[in-house]
């Protein structure tokens, strides 16, 4: 019986599938059975990057999204002040003058001293990679949304490219001294100005483009800016032989690329996942290629343009714990928010920089075996 019902069943299915295919071949079925693609995405990101190695970050994760998306959906990149002025970048994606852009935190610090934890905070022990871990998986994507609905702002952001620590900088002489930087007007950003002017320094905040001209000039004494690369880039060696590296003052950073969030919501579902994940996916090609990139200029600094590179004194970066301390403490008080992000952070950098500093062997004793 069962085998009788089921070639029925089949009989049945084969004779309605050559009526469906004679009906086709005598043109009856009057609308195909064809599926139309939406019509392609293009979004405007605005870049904080006018050239150089930042500049080609932002256009590796654009091109990881355009290849992942194909047609569905493309990312155009524009260099910094194509629209508007980098200050004004977050304005103009929240309003939908821009779509996207690609910048750090810290260059809108002034609506909210909570936007500097997200990269250029207080240093817990941890590096950049663990404050995205912290990011990711320890409540910080949570606590940034929060902030952005806080402020009222439109924005989708995620987080990538784990920098290393930013240099303390070029200075007119060799800084052995923490006493040496006071007095100094020094460029910098973020909870960094806050931290050193703690020191004593007088802190003037500039775009990458101006920091040379302005030192060149004497409207400052000393500068950093993010990397080995970059400082070559802007001809800090032509104002300065003097190059500090290692600081707390800025020892974990990573850039933000923040969307529209009404065009951002108005994405399938795939898409806002490929935005997502490239973001992910560009941690790791960030970290291979500048560390590369940064090493190689870091030898053309000091073989053939006269640069002495010094590693800062651990007496200065003590100094500017002590400082951290201070602008924590009087930040935390002053806001509740402030305070919530701070205790989040310490408790993940607690657990898992306990465990790597547990874990971690010293590879600065294994590369002063091979090579001193």
């Amino acid at each position: 019986m069962k085998d009788t019902v089921n070639r029925r069943k089949f009989l049945k299915g084969s004779a309605m599938a050559a009526t469906a295919t004679a009906a086709t071949a005598a043109g009856v079925i009057s609308a195909p059975a064809i599926v139309h693609a939406q019509a392609g995405v293009t979004l405007k990101m605005q870049a904080a990057w006018g050239g150089g190695i930042f500049l080609e970050n932002a256009k590796s994760y654009v091109d990881r999204v355009n290849a992942m998306a194909g047609d569905a959906l493309k990312i155009d990149l524009l260099p910094v002040d194509s629209v508007v002025k980098t200050s004004q970048m977050q304005d103009a994606v929240h309003r939908g003058v821009l779509d996207a852009a690609h910048y750090v935190p810290a260059y809108w610090y002034s609506k909210s001293p909570v936007a500097s934890l997200f990269g250029t905070g207080p240093c817990f022990g941890w590096s950049s990679q663990e404050v995205l871990g912290w990011v990711y998986y320890g409540g910080g994507q949570e606590l940034f949304d929060e902030l952005m609905g806080s402020l009222g702002l439109n924005l989708v952001s995620f987080f990538n490219s784990p920098m290393p620590a930013q240099p303390m900088g070029w200075f007119k002489e060799e800084i052995k001294d923490a006493g040496q930087m006071k007095g100094l007007k020094y460029r910098t950003v973020g909870l960094a100005a806050d931290v050193l002017l703690e020191m004593g320094m007088s802190v003037v905040q500039l775009p990458g483009g101006e920091i040379q001209p302005a030192m060149k000039s004497g409207l400052i004494d000393a500068a950093e800016f993010n990397n080995p690369t970059s400082d070559r880039d802007f001809g800090m060696q032509d104002v300065s032989k003097h190059y500090h590296l290692a600081s707390f003052h800025q020892s974990q950073e990573f850039f933000e690329v923040t969307f529209n969030k009404k065009k951002y919501d108005a994405l399938t579902p795939e898409l806002q996942a490929i935005l997502r994940y490239a973001s992910e996916a560009e941690n790791s090609n960030f970290y291979w290629h500048n560390t590369r990139q940064y090493a190689t200029d870091l030898n053309t600094l000091q073989s053939e343009q006269g640069v002495n590179v010094y590693r800062t004194p651990d007496s200065v970066m003590a100094e500017q714990l002590k400082a951290w301390d201070i602008v924590v403490e009087r930040m935390s008080g002053n806001d509740e928010f402030f305070a919530k992000v701070i205790e989040s952070q310490k408790a993940y950098a607690k657990d898992v920089m306990g465990y790597l500093n547990l874990n971690q062997p010293d590879y600065k004793l294994a590369y002063g075996h091979y090579f001193g």
